[in-house]
């Protein structure tokens, strides 16, 4: 039977990742929210590996902390290791990852809903979700309570209808032995929301005093270790763990071919398509035949627990199988498996069916934000849970929806791919992914994105009067360095020798000066003894705008062309299958896409450079035939 249990403005339907930020954004909007999930055992879970950040994934981090989101601070709390990757390149890749006490993360973060404004969270299984005839909506527990919502946000993660799969055994279940969703699915298909089914793994644990350690590298994190947020100016806990490396050998993949028949990758049993970046370590001895071994990493899930992730050992092997596998490991001849490794299957959106704005085209008031919109990782999900939070108030309010542009943030770019592209497979953000890849660094995300955050409501007084300063001190002493002239001299040769630079016969400009490779912001003080104080940060910024600028540069004059075609907006109506001129599979995935401009246009796969000739020509005689109509009338 059910029951009136009450309304509220915006429903989040899962409190992963997605969903903690996006019922927190909604109720730091001021939206009455209420979040639902299966178990608050499972809120902030990291069934996947004990980490936050990653090449790409740290930028994404960095942008959600600069709109006001949540992940990036509950992961400074609880830092096991913090390691700054790539600085052997250029910063546009350079990334933040940390290891995180697992479950401490689960506690400050389920710590942090409990005490927000206007949001209530609720422990239970959400079984069907109703559109209203007055545009509302209403979710239904399993227990018959029925609340009225203005919104709603589905963030299932990988809990819809979810099947464990360990060899030839398999069940219905969520991830770390939670239960799964078994009956929104079904809401869903009678809505009319396109589905589709999707495959993750996560790898086995192992106890950490049956380890042999001496037969491993040993890996520590930075010295001077970096933080996500604003908010977090040191490290709590300083106390910080390794990690340890191990390799594959031939004997691993010897058990590993040996058994391939027992695989339910490669026997059928697995429907789901499953990550192309982060395969099961059988995919990649069979997809990766000719590499003799395989890197993984022992990581620690935190200092009162022994359990290890064996990361990049994930597996849908059976049980007795993997035992052989692990054990044939230098260093774990004799370990103990805590948890056995399994695969994952779940239902999951077609993202094509969602706007930039993350709401379902065919639904308004409807979100979708995280693994549920077809990607893998805990950060790409937070990222779009924010955005659908935002969104999603934005709709209770009747207020402006937030699109972020692909040369604004990492996010749009992830949101841009999903919504225009699609996905076949779990989708993962990487650097490679953005070609404006000097624009949205991690070292300028406040740059670009604080001043949305401020402008939604998620960012306060305090903090952008802060983010003002900080953006004042790196533009005025840009200016200062474009300025100045440095004459030659001892000091100045000493610099230059020890640096390994051409000397300076003549006085030289220092922001010329600055732009050669081995000259350092930092290295010129002693030749430049006036310079205003700033913060680490804000050199750091300094540095990279003006030994950068010419790139730069050239970055922006290229996202100023796409966004000339982006405001050359394609009609909501047109029946692209009617258009002279295009071809059939460009008119089918047009059909398919419905882009809003040229410029998404172009982005579709399947839609060639003579597609995009074709519907500027077709504009042009949409404009005409509209000038002709106003001249007659």
């Amino acid at each position: 039977m059910k029951y009136t249990a009450g309304s509220t403005d915006v429903a989040v339907i899962g409190a992963g990742h997605a969903g903690i930020e996006a019922a927190m954004a909604a109720a730091r909007r001021g939206c009455k929210s209420m979040l639902f999930t299966l178990n608050l055992d499972a809120v902030g879970n990291m069934p996947c590996n004990p980490s936050i950040g990653g090449s790409g994934k740290g930028h994404l981090v960095f942008e959600i902390d600069a709109l006001g989101g949540e992940m990036g601070k509950g992961a400074d709390q609880v830092c096991l290791q913090s390691r700054m990757l790539n600085l052997g390149k250029g910063p546009a890749v350079h990334s933040l990852r940390m290891q995180a006490d697992r479950a401490k993360y689960h506690i400050v973060m389920k710590k942090a809903v409990e005490n927000c404004d206007n949001l209530s969270l609720v422990q239970a299984e959400i079984v069907d979700l109703t559109h209203e005839d007055d545009g509302t909506w209403s979710v239904t527990t399993q227990f018959g309570a029925t609340w009225n919502a203005k919104a709603v946000v589905i963030a299932s993660g990988t809990y819809l209808r979810g099947k464990i799969i360990v060899g030839d055994v398999s069940y219905s279940g969520g991830p770390d032995g939670m239960f799964p969703a078994g009956s929104l699915t079904e809401s869903l298909k009678k809505l009319g929301v396109p589905l589709m089914r999707f495959k993750t793994g996560t790898p086995a644990r192992i106890h950490a005093d049956s380890v042999d350690y001496s037969q491993m590298e040993k890996q520590c994190g930075d010295e001077n270790p970096e933080h996500f947020s604003y908010h977090t100016k040191e490290f709590s806990d300083k106390d910080h763990l390794p990690c340890y490396v191990v390799y594959t050998n031939a004997e691993t993949h010897r058990i590993i071919r040996e058994n391939l028949h027992r695989s339910p990758l490669y026997s059928g049993q697995i429907e789901g398509t499953g990550p192309r970046y982060c395969p099961s370590i059988e995919d990649k001895v069979v997809r990766f035949a000719d590499k003799e071994r395989h890197q993984l990493f022992l990581e620690p899930m935190g200092h009162d627990t022994k359990e290890l992730y064996l990361q990049g050992f994930s597996s849908s092997m059976p049980e007795d199988v993997q035992m052989q596998m692990i054990h044939s490991l230098k260093g774990l001849e004799h370990c103990q498996v805590m948890r056995t490794a399994y695969a994952i299957e779940y239902d999951c959106a077609d993202p094509l069916s969602l706007e930039h704005t993350l709401e379902f085209k065919d639904f308004p008031g409807l979100f979708g934000a995280g693994q549920f919109n077809g990607t893998s990782g805990y950060e790409e999900a937070a990222a779009q849970g924010l955005i659908a939070g935002i969104n999603a108030a934005s709709h209770v309010m009747g207020t402006e929806k937030l699109t972020l542009t692909r040369d604004s943030s990492y996010i749009g770019t992830l949101i841009d791919d999903l919504v225009t592209k699609g996905t076949r497979e779990p989708y993962r953000i990487m650097t490679s992914r953005s070609e404006y890849r000097l624009l949205i660094r991690q070292d300028n995300a406040d740059e670009r994105l604080t001043p949305i955050g401020y402008r939604f409501g998620l960012i306060d007084e305090e903090r952008y009067s802060a983010f003002l300063r900080k953006r004042e001190n790196i533009q005025n002493e840009i200016a200062r360095i474009k300025a100045k002239s440095l004459a030659p001299s001892e000091i100045l040769a000493d610099i230059l020798e020890k640096a390994g630079s051409a000397p300076v016969k003549n006085g030289i400009n220092m922001a010329e000066l600055l732009r050669r490779p081995e000259i350092t912001y930092a290295s010129l003080a002693p030749v430049d003894p006036f310079r205003p104080e700033l913060t680490e940060k804000e050199m750091q910024a300094v540095e990279v705008e003006i030994k950068y600028e010419g790139y730069i540069k050239r970055q922006l004059e290229e996202a100023a062309r796409m966004a000339k075609l982006e405001e050359k907006k394609l009609p909501d109506d047109v029946d692209y299958s009617v258009i002279d001129g295009l071809r059939l599979e460009a008119r089918q995935k047009l059909n398919a896409v419905r882009p809003k401009n040229i410029g998404q246009a172009s982005r579709i796969s399947g839609v060639s450079p003579a597609d995009v000739s074709v519907l500027l020509v077709y504009l042009e005689g949409c404009a005409r035939e509209r000038k002709r109509k106003d001249g007659g009338e």
